[in-house]
């Protein structure tokens, strides 16, 4: 298989997936700015929307989408516990996890990253985003991850994109459950892999 990714973008998400599930893998750089990869390539002629992550499976077959690239892992490793089995209402929480953090949360955070984008918005975005993060510090009461106290593939997806709220100026310190949260995160030797790949440990 193989995982195009830009550093500490939302595809951080599927690679630490990848490291918990033991599979073996590529990681190929497909940078969101030039969208060339290191030999030369366009990255559109990939994926014709420009962005990551997408997942290549050995027979060529190409996945998009976070939170479907991160299902298709987990059920690859089923032993591995890193998604309840289909079907489930375990797996319909999962999945409700993954689409709340992809559109009220991840997607929230995109405008803060356009230049463009009047400061008198921003601040509506950054209240909005806010609020999101105050009801899933609420649902972390408690808790070790998302779903209980066993790691699912939803925890790298929030990982990731609360890594990006100093960037932006989003203040979540206030944010007690999130941040243990992200401490136990931090630790999981998968989540260390994938960042030291990515350059963003030392």
């Amino acid at each position: 298989m193989k995982l195009y990714y830009s550093p500490g973008a939302c595809s951080l998400s599927p690679h630490i997936t990848l490291h918990e599930s033991g599979l073996a893998f590529e990681h190929l750089l497909a940078p969101t700015k030039t969208h060339q990869l290191e030999d030369g390539t366009d990255y559109y002629t990939i994926n014709p929307l420009g962005y990551v992550p997408l997942l290549e499976l050995d027979d060529g077959t190409r996945i998009t989408e976070g939170p479907a690239i991160v299902q298709y892992i987990a059920d690859q490793v089923p032993a591995k516990k890193l998604a309840p089995a289909n079907g489930t209402v375990a797996r319909a929480q999962l999945q409700a996890w993954l689409n709340f953090i992809s559109t009220e949360v991840h997607k929230g955070f995109s405008p803060l990253f356009n230049p463009a984008t009047p400061a008198e918005y921003k601040t509506m975005v950054i209240d909005k985003v806010l609020s999101r993060l105050k009801w899933v510090d609420q649902q972390l009461a408690g808790k070790q991850y998302l779903m209980g106290d066993a790691f699912s593939v939803a925890d790298p997806y929030l990982f990731t994109v609360t890594n990006w709220a100093p960037r932006v100026g989003v203040d979540i310190t206030g944010f007690a459950n999130i941040a243990a949260f992200r401490e136990r995160m931090a630790a999981r030797p998968a989540v260390q892999l994938a960042m030291k790949h990515e350059g963003l440990l030392g």
